[in-house]
């Protein structure tokens, strides 16, 4: 059943899912008062997708997931294409929350203002990203970490906005960099990072401690934000 307090969130993904199995564990463990009412890829092959239907067939999580990637004619989408497709599905869900994870798209103001609940006010949309914003913003970032001989390294979760990585930030999780590491060694421990930072998060939003407000984000405990977890 149902219930009628929860989050609902959809989740926009690309590849693996991860961090969308992480959410998925923690609705289903009721550790996060979240309903995930759907998740929208915009790759067929993604692994997300199995992610969810092993879900819903072995634990009813009861989760809509819908592919949009290419048109009814075989030709991918164009970024237009792509947003309107998903804007029109999203309204439908209407989630209190939309999560980028791993989600390898940029998107548009219109995409972004466009996601509004019953009263036609914008729906928080965050994203994960793998490194200490505002520093390192883009791909590649745990190879600029290393080459640039950073003492720190983490990820961060963001509010959406128009400029690429450039929303404010909700919270970090924060480690130090070991010289000896590789590029691979330091990305699988930023990923573990990712699955503790992204459900701290949500729950902030599930818990209506952070909330947007006139496009702004307000906290009720009067926390001073990013929040830094040291791992």
């Amino acid at each position: 059943m149902t219930n009628p307090t929860a989050l609902k969130i959809a989740v926009l993904v690309s590849g693996s899912g991860s961090n969308l199995q992480v959410l998925i564990d923690k609705q289903l463990q009721q550790l996060l008062n979240i309903q995930i009412v759907g998740v929208i890829s915009n790759k067929a092959d993604a692994y997300a997708l199995e992610r969810i239907r092993l879900a819903n067939e072995q634990q009813q999580a009861n989760i809509a997931t819908a592919v949009i990637e290419r048109d009814d004619n075989g030709k991918k989408y164009t970024r237009v294409g792509f947003e309107q497709k998903a804007l029109a599905v999203l309204n439908e869900w209407q989630p209190d929350l939309v999560v980028l994870a791993g989600f390898m798209r940029i998107l548009t103001p219109l995409f972004i203002d466009g996601v509004t609940s019953k009263d036609g006010l914008n729906v928080p949309m965050i994203n994960l990203h793998p490194s200490l914003l505002p520093n390192y913003k883009g791909l590649d970032t745990h190879t600029r970490v290393l080459q640039s001989g950073e003492r720190y390294h983490g990820c961060s979760v963001h509010l959406v906005t128009s400029e690429l990585d450039a929303g404010e930030v909700i919270a970090q999780a924060v480690t130090c960099i070991n010289a000896a590491e590789s590029t691979d060694q330091l990305q699988q421990r930023v990923h573990a990072m990712e699955h503790q930072l992204l459900p701290m998060v949500v729950g902030l939003f599930a818990e209506r401690i952070v909330s947007l407000n006139n496009n702004q984000l307000t906290n009720r405990l009067g926390l001073n934000l990013p929040i830094k977890l040291w791992l």
